[in-house]
């Protein structure tokens, strides 16, 4: 196995120790049947620095948007698929410290333990350099998933985040209304308008009415929040 000296994270721990607990597998106190220190306790303030770190970015990346968006583009960068592929990407798995079993059951690729030993770098990391050192390392890591990042990602469901949006100044809800329907029976294109408080926001278009609602309501996000940035600007 190669030795922890080697782990090239872009970063040099003057407490090695540190990064050694980080990759100590909670296998390797089940096996020892002692209170062996693992990498659990690292793990719990590694999640708390990167939710933080993260949070803080998309804050400043996108000022229009409010908690809810914000909520679901921190949780699509940071879940146990991203966190186990950067742990891969850093070779956390040739150097985790685990027990026989888990070694022999292929513990060094598990996700999970990718992931777990990801966050835990972290928390290690900030202990050992400060919250600037690993506030530097998650965003190097992040870089691709945040650069790529230009627009708060697609809603699941536009005219429900619509509705929630606009009913923090009324409680009136959005009117979805099916304008046209062009096209042969097996092609049908629909446009929808969604209207509220009587004005007219936005139109959209789909091969269904539901679709059509839904590009109407993005639209409609999209006006919405734009018209709250020029604001928050002037």
């Amino acid at each position: 196995m190669p030795g922890i000296e080697e782990l090239n994270l872009g970063y040099t721990f003057a407490d090695l120790n540190l990064l050694r607990l980080a990759l100590t597998h909670p296998s390797v106190a089940h096996e020892q049947g002692t209170a062996t220190q693992t990498n659990q306790r690292l793990e719990f303030l590694g999640d708390a620095v990167l939710q933080l770190v993260l949070t803080r970015e998309l804050y400043e990346k996108f000022p229009a948007f409010d908690e809810g968006p914000l909520t679901k583009a921190r949780a699509k960068l940071v879940n146990r698929q991203t966190l186990a592929e950067h742990g891969a990407a850093l070779n956390l798995g040739a150097h985790l410290i685990l027990s026989r079993g888990e070694e022999t059951h292929g513990g060094r690729q598990r996700p999970s333990a990718l992931a777990d030993a990801n966050e835990s770098v972290v928390g290690a990391l900030f202990l050992d350099g400060g919250f600037e050192a690993a506030r530097e390392f998650i965003l190097r890591e992040f870089s691709h998933e945040l650069g790529g990042l230009t627009v708060i990602p697609i809603m699941e469901n536009p005219k429900g985040e619509l509705q929630e949006m606009l009913q923090a100044v009324s409680s009136e809800a959005p009117q979805y209304n099916v304008v046209s329907a062009t096209g042969p029976d097996h092609d049908r294109i629909f446009e929808c308008t969604v209207a509220h408080g009587g004005v007219e926001l936005a139109r959209g278009r789909g091969k269904s009415k539901k679709a059509a609602e839904s590009e109407a309501a993005l639209a409609a996000l999209a006006k919405l929040r734009e018209k709250k940035e020029v604001g928050a600007d002037s």
